[in-house]
């Protein structure tokens, strides 16, 4: 059974959109075309070095060239990562893109481990996915070329090398926060594959942060895209939805607070860990020129780098192709011909699964200016203090920990009904009891879970596959934005949308996206008014008994 789907079978068109054809490869290497980075990376036999196709060193000739469809086989084939483009700063391949979806999200299971410092067990990884150990091998072997287990060494090197040359962190600290149990062992790989120690790439990257305007006070990295992107539509709907002291949007900028999350049940060795979380900010700014962002965050996040870039990464959708999206939007400019559906239109996901969470589950029944008075109070009731180069920037959303900890009638206080409060107090127990809240968890379990919460029903459920989960099929049928974007009326009309988009799959998310995106652009319903579900449909008795509304809002919710 597909792992990612929650009730039906798992359509066989995930493919990832290219067979590494040798000439096509080198035409998009010798062009630097940024349309395939990440998506093959290119061994030099003069070099024994392998790189993007975007690197910007002279062009190798031909003969010399190997390509390979990810940088665990080019590094198994004996070729070591290139230092100037890179390797480990390329977008990936996001779960969409995969012929085989199981392998592909093992590998994010496993990508998702290496970010948090977790440690990965192979049994372990079956049982969640809900396989056997030796059908995982044998399908992930046969998606990605390698095994898992080389498949994740690349990884945990690639972080390293991230961390060695973009932050000050001892280079102990650096192994440990890449799944290395031991620093000898760490030396040992690290030299093995790379072809350097450690200490002599800390070097090189000491010289470039010391460089004139490359500033000490923060670490930097920059992520790379695949063009086209709709930068506007991305700042816009994050603007919309800002939240008075944990973000702000300026010009190409994002800037936010930002708590590294405690460790979940499924990551051993941050669980032993004691101390607060880390607490600071970070920055994002496009660069479009480039095809890339830069993420720029306190330097006591240091630490957290390789959270940090899937954060980013999975908010602003940096690894989605958009060849594949672009007949999905050619379809709906039928729907909304006055509305341009902009090439490389892409999915915003989250920076933080429970902020995200609460923040939908605050939404229910409301408007999106109704749900961030909400949210604000809550903020400034329970959210931490942090410092930050912006007064705009005070304090960092809550945690699920502090959350469940809070007593019913102290957020009761802040106007949030006794059953939302219920609703989000008993998510935020699920996520401290290790409910995982991140596009690596498995869907259909974590939906299971989510649904069995009160005051969790389908709709929630859908968006937080959306949002947090990044399941690029999701479809919260009963949206009363999505309704009104395909010309219809009632809650009642949702099996309607559901036969309308079912031509869509699998990108019906990006057609949320796409159609609330073309909503306000025609200005039919303001995000500052609409609502984000259904209302009761009688709109007179809603006014008369407000009460007995909300009673029925939230019985629709949790069926």
């Amino acid at each position: 059974m597909c792992p990612k789907t929650a009730s039906r079978g798992c359509p066989d068109v995930y493919d990832d959109g290219m067979e590494l054809d040798p000439d096509t490869a080198w035409k998009a290497l010798a062009a630097h075309d940024a349309r395939f980075d990440g998506r093959f990376f290119v061994g030099v036999t003069s070099t024994r070095i392998y790189c993007r196709p975007v690197c910007r060193v002279r062009t190798p000739r031909r003969e010399n060239c190997r390509f390979y469809p990810n940088a665990a086989t080019a590094e198994q084939a004996g070729f070591r990562p290139c230092l100037r483009c890179r390797p480990e700063l390329a977008p990936g391949l996001s779960l969409m893109d995969s012929s085989h979806v199981l392998a592909q999200h093992a590998a994010r299971m496993i990508a998702h481990a290496v970010r948090v410092g977790a440690a990965v067990r192979m049994p372990e990884l079956a049982g969640r996915l809900g396989v056997t150990e030796r059908h995982l091998r044998r399908v992930f072997a046969q998606a990605h070329g390698v095994s898992p287990i080389d498949y994740l060494t690349t990884q945990r090197l690639l972080q390293a090398k991230q961390l060695l040359t973009d932050t000050d962190l001892p280079v102990t600290e650096v192994a440990l926060a890449c799944g290395f149990e031991s620093l000898r062992r760490f030396n040992a790989v690290f030299a093995e594959q790379v072809r350097l120690k450690p200490t002599e790439l800390r070097r090189a990257g000491s010289a470039a942060r010391t460089a004139p305007g490359a500033g000490r006070d923060c670490t930097r990295v920059r992520l790379g895209y695949r063009p086209p992107y709709d930068v506007a539509s991305m700042l816009a709907f994050w603007e919309q939805r800002a939240l008075a002291g944990v973000e702000e949007v300026s010009g190409r900028t994002i800037r936010r607070t930002w708590c590294a999350p405690r460790a979940a049940a499924d990551e051993p060795r941050q669980a032993r860990a004691v101390a607060e979380p880390a607490r600071g900010w970070i920055e994002i700014e496009f660069l479009v020129e480039r095809n890339e962002v830069e993420l720029r965050a306190s330097a006591n996040l240091a630490a957290h780098g390789g959270q940090l870039v899937e954060a980013t990464r999975h908010a602003l959708d940096l690894d989605a192709d958009p060849v594949h999206t672009a007949p999905l939007l050619a379809m709906l400019a039928e729907l909304h011909p006055a509305s341009a559906m902009t090439a490389g239109l892409r999915m915003p996901g989250s920076f933080d699964g429970f902020e995200t969470a609460a923040r939908i589950v605050l939404g229910q029944q409301v408007s999106v200016a109704a749900a961030r008075t909400l949210t604000r109070r809550l903020i400034e009731r329970f959210g931490t203090p942090v410092e930050t180069p912006w007064p705009g920037l005070t304090r960092c959303f809550p945690d699920a920990a502090t959350i469940a900890a809070a007593s019913p009638d102290s957020i009761g206080e802040l106007g949030i009904v006794r059953q939302r409060t219920g609703a989000l107090q008993a998510l935020a127990r699920a996520v401290v009891d290790g409910l995982p809240l991140h596009r690596g968890a498995p869907l259909a379990s974590t939906q299971e879970a989510l649904l069995a919460l009160p005051g969790i029903g389908d709709w929630t459920a859908q968006l937080l596959a959306l949002r947090v989960l990044g399941w690029p099929d999701a479809f919260p049928a009963t949206d009363i934005g999505l309704l009104k974007a395909l010309g219809l009326a009632q809650a009642r009309d949702a099996p309607q949308a559901i036969a309308m988009a079912e031509s869509w799959r699998p990108w019906r998310s990006y057609a949320v996206i796409a159609l609330w995106r073309a909503l306000e652009s025609n200005d039919t319903s303001s995000p500052k008014t609409a609502l984000r579900e259904a209302p009761p449909k009688n709109r007179n008795a809603a006014r008369k008994t407000p009460t007995t509304a909300r009673r029925k809002a939230i019985a629709k919710e949790t069926r």
